[in-house]
């Protein structure tokens, strides 16, 4: 597919689009820096940040960083407040309001429907199904995807846990060349890292990818999430975000986040979460109240109990939250747990072992 193709689905007026070009973009932080409306002095407490100033809009030292470890190049990334704002950058882009539809594959992330839905985009459902130990995808995903400007996946799902192959994302990419993108959410792609997809770039301009640091990198207070896709995807991107997305705090504790012994021990903690959520797994299996327990591969579960929202009323009366999802199509009376420490794991247990006795 020609890349070319790909700004071409993008609306014809983003695509005209002048923008924004902020002080930060047209010149660097050197210098005397009388070109941007700032203070002189920094704040009381400003330790060393330099708050007083507008942060690099594109911190280039953080993409760099970023791409490394997601093995692609810098020119390939556009880093957001969290995807949140990578899912509204997209839908805003490439939908026109009340004639483009965006693909959701529910039971999934809500913002992906209520970003489109936003937008005035058309919702179009691919409901997961239920083969018995996992969710998969329907067989008839390509043809409810033809003619959608975004498809949206994700891989692991929130919140079934399943996994998608890179093989099916790649041929629904293949299926929907010059009409519409193929967006991965791999929010929790480091709990399965043999399941990224990275390497399909390469061969398909129209795929789009989306990572956090809000999960295995335990940064969800830090709102900073990318987009990883073609340049032509991400100049399309830059146009529409805010000029300044990042604050310089973020930027700061991200760069510390993201150094070689700080990912060492992130992965202590991925290991320790996936320990942990088998043997939380094994625990629920045989609890009384609890009718199924999915195998998935993230940091949560995702079960079913007699009751759904009174187990969530419950725990919660116990000082325990849970997430009720009886409103996402066929999950009613299912519930999904985070995989905590060990000792938040053992009062879950021991919970839930009186609960419905």
């Amino acid at each position: 597919m020609n890349p070319k193709d790909v700004a071409n689905l993008a609306r014809p007026e983003i695509r005209a689009l002048k923008p924004y070009a902020s002080a930060r973009a047209l010149a660097d932080s050197a210098g005397i820096l009388l070109n941007a409306n700032e203070s002189p002095w920094p704040p009381a407490g400003d330790g060393g940040l330099a708050l007083n100033r507008y942060p690099d809009p594109q911190p280039a030292r953080l993409k760099a960083r970023l791409a490394e470890l997601y093995d692609t190049r810098p020119e390939n990334l556009l880093v957001t407040r969290g995807s949140d704002e990578g899912i509204d950058l997209l839908v805003r882009v490439f939908c026109r309001a009340g004639i483009d539809r965006v693909l959701v594959c529910p039971p999934c992330f809500g913002m992906y429907a209520l970003s489109a839905r936003v937008q005035g985009a058309e919702v179009v459902q691919a409901p997961l199904i239920d083969a018995g130990d996992r969710f998969v995808l329907p067989d008839d995903l390509r043809e409810k995807a033809r003619d959608c400007r975004i498809a949206f996946l994700c891989s692991p799902n929130n919140p079934t846990g399943n996994i998608i192959s890179a093989e099916t994302a790649g041929e629904l990419a293949t299926a929907q060349q010059g009409s519409g993108l193929v967006v991965v959410d791999e929010a929790y792609v480091e709990f399965a890292p043999e399941t990224a997809m990275v390497a399909l770039l390469e061969r398909h301009p129209n795929l789009v990818l989306m990572r956090t640091l809000s999960k295995a990198h335990a940064l969800a207070g830090c709102r900073l999430g990318a987009v990883i896709a073609h340049p032509v995807v991400i100049d399309l991107l830059r146009r529409i975000i805010a000029p300044y997305p990042l604050p310089t705090p973020t930027v700061s504790i991200a760069m510390r986040a993201l150094a070689d012994d700080a990912l060492a021990e992130k992965q202590q903690h991925v290991s320790t979460l996936t320990a942990e959520r088998h043997r939380v797994a094994a625990a629920l299996g045989s609890s009384p109240g609890i009718t199924k327990v999915w195998s998935g591969a993230a940091n949560f579960l995702l079960i079913r109990a007699v009751d759904g929202p009174r187990l969530v009323a419950d725990a919660a009366a116990a000082g325990i939250r849970l997430r009720d999802q009886s409103a996402q199509p066929g999950l009613a009376d299912c519930v999904r747990i985070t995989i905590g420490t060990p000792e938040e794991n053992n009062a879950l247990i021991g919970f839930m072992r009186g609960w419905y006795s």
